[in-house]
């Protein structure tokens, strides 16, 4: 009886033993998993920070992606890390690496021999060639949009072996950087330092990293859109204080007119012109330009053309001979597509005449008393003319011509750009030059201040919510 119950105690003993060896085996694996998690949130923590600060520090897209590559060896202990780019041929391309991470693909036998200078040589192989989506572990990813692992790549058949021992895949995880349906790529770590195999806690850790470095690629680009556009504002805003600069002063007097003129780019800068030239003490020339196109380039042109002109015109009593040189000097900046219409009249108050002559511009509207009913009216004036830089020099001066029309007390001379006739209305009919004329012949008692303020408020009654589409510039001169 004592040697059952010895028995029966030690058999209890026991197995409380390997209870409590169960239980401490089980306490001690918790308490490496939870050591685990503690480092591998720390190291995610880790690369958070190391990708904040290469923010901070202004990085390219190149300097980003290798600054990835870098964190990403430090955070899981691989040897060495590439991101491959998807093209927009649909291949997958190597554009950032670290360590000797090997080849996608076998190497030539011609270039074995070149693995004397291995980082750079790999690196150089890596970015230069290219492999199709779908293809080996980084263009499955790609394509399947999700994260692999091929814990012992050695056995694995998948995995290119190459003949150098140094370039031997032994473990290896590939996961996709994307954010808000956005793909940068595929963010691949080869071969554990320390010999071992990467397991299912490294794939998860990789997958937050990617996430993070998704997220700063992301973030690098909108930071770096946002300097762009304040660059593009401040460049927008040089280049309108510049083009405010070049149009002539509202101030301006010459006796026995009155003069009114009006600009408005449809964006930031714009592509009409309009300039007053004092040729004489009773001689003034007026031009009124419009370059092909909106922005930046069309104001360009404008400054070009403006430049030029007032260059030319002091040497011609003719405005159609100075439009010819005008077309000249033109013809060699002017590319492409790219033309201007200029109207350049000459005031002459001496001889109470206006001449003009039209590159390919609108017609300018005159108003007068009829003598013979006494009524007032409005007329446009059409000549001949091509525009600036649209065809060769003697086809230019063949066209354009000289138009004189008288210009006596009370008279109206109206120059305007296509931005005031053709603006549209939500119907997208024009404004028209007829709409023009009639304002003119309403107003046509009071300044041409008075003028210009009854058009453009006809024009902008008119388009209602369309808005400004175009270009918009308006000059009138009464004879007083």
């Amino acid at each position: 009886m004592i040697f059952l119950t010895l028995t029966s105690f030690i058999l209890v003993a026991a197995a409380l033993g390997v209870a409590l060896l169960r239980q401490r085996r089980q306490m001690d694996k918790l308490e490496e998993q939870r050591s685990r998690a503690v480092a591998d949130r720390q190291r995610a923590l880790d690369f958070m920070h190391l990708m904040a600060e290469a923010l901070g520090e202004g990085l390219s897209r190149q300097e980003l992606h290798q600054r990835i590559v870098h964190a990403s060896i430090l955070c899981t202990g691989a040897l060495s890390a590439c991101i491959f780019e998807q093209t927009a041929a649909n291949t997958m391309r190597g554009v950032a690496v670290e360590g000797l991470f090997p080849p996608h693909r076998p190497l030539p036998d011609h270039v074995k021999g070149k693995l004397t200078t291995r980082a750079k040589f790999i690196e150089q192989v890596l970015k230069s060639e290219e492999f199709p989506v779908g293809e080996g572990i980084a263009g499955r990813v790609a394509q399947t949009g999700r994260g692999e692992l091929i814990a012992d790549a050695a056995s694995d058949p998948s995995i290119v072996k190459h003949d150098d021992p140094n370039l031997l895949v032994r473990s290896v995880i590939a996961v996709p950087m994307a954010f808000r349906q956005r793909f940068f790529g595929v963010l691949v770590v080869a071969n554990p330092v320390d010999n071992s195999l990467f397991s299912e806690l490294e794939l998860s850790l990789m997958q937050s990293l990617a996430e993070q470095a998704a997220l700063a690629l992301h973030n690098a680009e909108f930071l770096n859109l946002q300097i762009e556009r304040k660059q593009l504002d401040l460049d927008l805003s040089i280049a309108s204080g510049i083009q405010q600069m070049l149009l002539p002063s509202q101030s301006t007097v010459f006796a026995g007119l009155d003069f009114d003129a009006r600009y408005a780019p449809a964006q930031r800068v714009g592509g009409d012109l309009f300039d007053i030239i004092v040729l004489s003490p009773t001689r003034l020339g007026i031009v009124v330009a419009d370059v092909s196109g909106k922005g930046i380039g069309a104001s360009l042109y404008m400054a070009v053309c403006r430049t030029n002109l007032r260059q030319i015109a002091p040497r011609h009593d003719s405005p159609s001979q100075a439009l010819v040189e005008l077309n000249r000097a033109m013809g060699a900046d002017i590319k492409g597509e790219i033309y201007v219409t200029v109207l350049y009249a000459i005031i002459d108050i001496a001889e109470n005449r206006v001449t003009f002559s039209r590159a390919g511009h609108e017609l300018p509207l005159f108003a007068r008393r009829d003598p013979a009913t006494g009524t007032y009216v409005t007329h446009l004036v059409r000549s001949e003319g091509m525009p600036i830089g649209l065809v060769p020099d003697e086809l230019f001066a063949s066209a354009v011509e000289d138009k004189v029309e008288p210009f006596n007390a009370g008279d109206t001379l109206v120059l305007y750009t296509d931005g005031v006739t053709e603006a549209p209305n939500e119907e997208e009919k024009e404004f028209s030059s007829a709409r023009l004329a009639d304002v003119v012949r309403a107003l046509h008692t009071r300044s041409a201040r008075e003028i210009n303020d009854g058009v453009l408020e006809s024009v902008h009654r008119f388009v209602g919510t369309v808005g400004q589409r175009d270009d918009l510039t308006l000059v009138t001169v009464k004879r007083s």
